[in-house]
């Protein structure tokens, strides 16, 4: 059995909130706890077996060999201005958007990203064997550490660049909180006519089946890509009352006809 890994987190968010019980579980010692609100820190802390509640940013004496940063984007930079560490420590931020350069403030040479390409919600149990982890160090130690700290987790490990994950993050976007959002649109338009958002699990769950079977463009149905104008202006029609929805339909529609028309004529 190799090192048991000593962990401290800066964060406890919904990243924060499953990552460090999974860690725990794996066997990883998780002990620190930071939040610019303490309660938020205790309440983490007590669903760890070594979890204590952090009241600053002064990390120098905690013996952690690796710190995880799990903020927002927007608070990474502000974190690295202001926390202090060992010298031969190792930190990562968890952002799939920010670039590793992000914690250039930081004295120490030992710094990376460590990033679960996953949605989080606290409560919500997520299966990290099968989540990817992607990995950024900026030498070998601290990408070797990451690692080892990844492969307890997920069976799926990868090293990539800082665009290579920004890039991964903008696809996450599209087919992760803009499939959500669209879902939202359609809960509201079957809460209208008295149905269950559940009562689309069925097709949702078939539509994804597809598109990672045959490929999204391949696995395409539906009106617009039938260059159906028909219906496609009768369900115009009904969204009539409600304008948001509609220009969101006339987009994505036209979207659809332009590329499987350029298709046909090719």
């Amino acid at each position: 059995m190799g090192k048991v890994l000593k962990i401290d987190f800066v964060g406890a968010g919904n990243l924060a909130w499953s990552l460090a019980p999974a860690l725990e579980n794996a066997g990883a010692s998780v002990r620190n706890i930071y939040s610019r609100n303490i309660n938020n820190a205790q309440k983490l802390a007590n669903k760890l077996y070594e979890g204590q509640a952090k009241a600053d940013l002064d990390f120098s004496g905690t013996g952690a060999d690796i710190i995880l940063i799990a903020v927002s984007d927007d608070a990474i930079e502000e974190v690295a201005k202001e926390i202090i560490l060992s010298d031969d420590i190792i930190i990562a931020h968890t952002s799939g958007s920010k670039a590793l350069s992000t914690l250039g403030y930081l004295a120490t040479p030992n710094i990376g990203v460590f990033y679960p390409l996953q949605t989080f919600t606290k409560n919500q149990q997520v299966n990290f064997e099968e989540t990817p982890i992607l990995i950024e160090g900026d030498n070998k130690l601290t990408t070797e550490n990451l690692i080892q700290l990844a492969k307890i987790l997920s069976g799926n490990v990868s090293i990539i660049s800082s665009l290579q994950r920004q890039q991964l993050h903008v696809a996450a976007v599209f087919a992760n909180n803009f499939t959500n959002w669209m879902l939202s649109h359609s809960e509201e338009i079957l809460q209208a006519a008295n149905f269950d958002l559940t009562i689309m699990q069925p097709i949702l769950e078939q539509s994804i089946a597809k598109a990672m079977q045959f490929g999204p463009k391949n696995a395409q149905t539906g009106p617009a890509k039938r260059g159906d104008f028909e219906v496609l202006d009768t369900q115009m029609e009904l969204l009539e009352s409600q304008p948001e929805k509609q220009e969101i339909y006339k987009l994505v529609s036209q979207q659809i006809l332009d590329y499987y028309q350029t298709q046909l004529d090719e």
